[in-house]
């Protein structure tokens, strides 16, 4: 876990919807109902109450993690998606919400 994320709000959902980032994560889930899930994402918000990082775990492992970034106006500025095989995905966007630029895992 980042500094970040230990300063951030941790809430846990069992899906999200929608292909656009960040993430939009549906069904929260308390702490108690957890314990018996094989499948949930883990999620964490800064003070903003903007999802800063997102985790699915999957059998208690992390399967995929998204963190993101933003700009003082609340827009995304960055996103970067790691995959279980720790490849990662980095989008960065300008302050209008247009994709500037990627790098794809090789």
């Amino acid at each position: 876990m980042t500094q970040e994320e230990t300063h951030a709000l941790c809430r846990h959902f069992l899906t999200y919807s929608g292909v656009r980032l960040p993430l939009n994560l549906l069904n929260p889930l308390a702490d108690s109902e957890i314990a018996n899930r094989n499948t949930y994402f883990r999620a964490y918000y800064d003070q903003a109450d903007r999802l800063v990082s997102c985790q699915k775990v999957v059998y208690g492992e992390v399967e995929l993690e998204h963190r993101y970034e933003y700009y003082a106006n609340g827009g995304l500025k960055r996103a970067e998606i790691i995959e279980v095989d720790d490849e990662a995905r980095v989008m960065a966007f300008d302050e209008q919400g247009n994709l500037a630029a990627q790098t794809d895992p090789s």
